[in-house]
């Protein structure tokens, strides 16, 4: 992709998002959270069950909109494609570790960006973290990283996570007794259904079209320089810092964020443990998302390892609170990124037979 000629597209797709992610604030979605998609997804896997903490709670209708507008412009632009393959497995585990890291900062790469459209300090040192992961990351696919290559699957196995996105459409819809949705806490705060739907929709579909991944575009700008990607974060903030301002959602320090935490150093390696599995992965939450739309099923695995992930860390005590994190969130951190370490030697160094 020619990068000077993508940048204008790449800086109105951000523009655009961070509009659209500071009036969902504005509409009811928890303050500093228009999009998060370790949040999202934690709420989604506390509404079907998945863990029991009631303040977090709640089908969000964004991710559902991700994934079906990345599935519905693929479609249109021919670019739909069931693969797969690529180390499942391997896949799935990284994906619940970077739940772990983003839990431990309490938000993904795009929150991080938006927590510091807001103001929240705590974010720059999430910030610092998550470019350490990125470059470990770098190192190992400077020396030669991969999960090898993916394969053609059935066009059925590229539907079904799209699939399991219309069930929850529906649950969500008909809102069974079953389901769980909070009462209070940040799964009580949402944007009205058919508006969060449609921004998720329209996110979804712009970050098909633009590739949008906030560690592909660090990733990107150490190996090549490009910053096409970089810039378009860069958009999403601006935006997003400028419709705050203008909300009266702008309220810079450090003490009293909305669902964050003062421990830099925690919120640091969260994040760095977050960056590094998801250059391992070949993309961020968000990323992976838009890939599944697109069909690919690798990309599946890993959002339920997400999923996973944020059940056993509101299940065991690993996620931190607004008071900060937990002992038991530590060592889940350090065994992550013992773990994203490993995996990332094997499949860097280890011969072939």
């Amino acid at each position: 992709m020619n990068d000077k000629k993508e940048l204008p597209v790449a800086l109105a797709a951000g523009l655009g998002i961070g509009v659209i992610a500071a009036v969902l604030v504005l509409l009811g979605n928890p303050a500093n959270m228009g999009f998060c998609i370790a949040c999202f997804v934690r709420d989604i896997a506390g509404s079907v069950g998945l863990h029991r903490a009631a303040p977090v709670q709640y089908i969000r209708p964004e991710i559902i909109g991700l994934v079906l507008g990345s599935l519905m412009l693929a479609l249109v632009r021919k670019e739909w494609s069931p693969k797969g393959g690529s180390a499942p497995m391997t896949r799935f585990v990284l994906g619940f570790f970077v739940m772990i890291g983003c839990l431990m900062f309490l938000g993904c790469p795009f929150r991080m960006i938006l927590r510091l459209a807001g103001g929240d300090g705590n974010a720059l040192f999430g910030l610092a973290g998550f470019v350490a992961g990125i470059l470990c990351g770098v190192f190992f696919l400077n020396k030669g990283y991969t999960l090898r290559r993916t394969y053609r699957l059935p066009t059925a196995e590229g539907t079904v996570l799209p699939a399991i996105m219309v069930a929850l459409l529906v649950l969500l819809a008909l809102a069974p007794s079953f389901i769980y949705f909070s009462q209070e806490g940040p799964g009580s705060k949402h944007a009205p259904l058919l508006i969060s739907l449609a921004a998720g929709l329209i996110v979804g579909a712009i970050a098909q079209r633009t590739r949008l991944c906030m560690v592909g575009g660090i990733r990107d700008f150490v190996l090549f320089r490009e910053t096409r990607l970089l810039l378009a974060f860069v958009a999403i903030f601006a935006a997003a810092l400028v419709c705050n301002a203008a909300f009266g959602n702008f309220h810079p320090g450090f003490a009293g964020q909305p669902i964050a935490h003062t421990d830099g150093l925690w919120n640091a390696l969260g994040m760095m443990l977050a960056g590094f599995g998801c250059v391992l992965l070949g993309g961020c939450p968000l990323r992976q998302l838009v890939l599944s739309g697109e069909g690919n099923a690798d990309s599946a695995v890993t959002v339920v390892g997400l999923l996973v992930g944020a059940a056993f860390a509101h299940n065991f005590g690993l996620a931190s609170s607004a008071d900060g994190p937990t002992a038991a969130g530590k060592a889940a951190v350090i065994l992550g990124l013992v773990v994203v370490t490993v995996i990332a030697c094997l499949n860097t160094f280890k011969k072939e037979n």
